[in-house]
């Protein structure tokens, strides 16, 4: 009986995977919305190989936490406040080249999978995946091996189709609407105002503007804006910009 017993909690231990062989793979969560982290690290801790090890809600944070802990996966947002996730990948695998970065993000545009694939990152989830999809790329990354999309595979297979001379930027609608009124050196509050939503959504939108253009700044992106003629022509003031305008954004931002 006990025999049978013991052979019993043994069948359930190799079920549930926790047999003292099996590694824990040890996962941070990075991610500037509190939401998403609590939901990420309660469908996780469903599965007894992972441990979840900590949240950080901004890029510094996150290399802290890598410093102290040393996680196997990081689970890393894209849009965040002051340094955006592809710095934050590139200056973890820089720092901690033993420790895997997986984006996870609503953002599919070619740009921004390249931005982080290029800085180091070793899988690129979007935010709908399900739950076993993102438990197969952590134990997937945990062994040194690439998880995307199928989504991302798709934009991946469109980069090296189309011809090489054409950047594209991926701005949604309201993100050249944003960015219009950037260029017309609008304030985050004027903009908010004018387009009917709150500064945290302008905040919001102008991240992933700066991300998906690649630059660093307001002004960098405005001068972008007018060099690529990104804002849509029906814009009357987009012929008489002048660098008065880059100097206003830079004033204002």
């Amino acid at each position: 009986m006990d025999c049978a017993a013991s052979l019993c909690r043994w069948l359930v231990a190799l079920e549930a995977g926790i047999l003292t062989e099996q590694k824990l793979i040890r996962v941070l969560i990075v991610d500037d919305h509190p939401v998403i982290r609590i939901g990420m690290e309660a469908a996780l801790s469903a599965f007894p190989d992972i441990r979840v090890i900590g949240q950080a809600n901004d890029s510094d944070y996150a290399l802290a936490m890598c410093a102290t802990y040393q996680p196997d996966v990081v689970l890393m947002d894209l849009v965040m406040p002051r340094v955006n996730g592809v710095e934050a990948t590139r200056r973890i695998r820089t720092q901690f080249p033993n420790i895997q970065v997986i984006v996870f993000t609503s953002f599919q545009e070619q740009n921004m999978v390249q931005q982080a694939l290029q800085a180091g990152a070793i899988g690129y989830l979007l935010k709908d995946a399900s739950p076993q999809e993102i438990v197969t790329a952590v134990r997937t990354a945990a062994t040194g091996k690439r998880t995307l999309s199928p989504d991302i595979v798709d934009v991946l297979i469109h980069t090296i189709t189309q011809p090489s001379a054409v950047k594209i930027y991926d701005l949604s609608e309201r993100e050249l609407e944003v960015l219009m009124h950037m260029v017309e050196g609008l304030t985050n509050p004027e903009i908010a105002t004018k387009l009917m939503v709150s500064v945290n959504t302008v905040r919001h939108h102008v991240r992933g503007i700066l991300m998906k253009l690649d630059v660093t700044n307001r002004t960098a992106a405005v001068k972008l804006a007018i060099e690529e003629q990104l804002v849509p022509a029906k814009a009357d003031f987009l012929s008489n910009l002048s660098d008065h305008s880059i100097h206003e954004a830079r004033r204002r931002k």
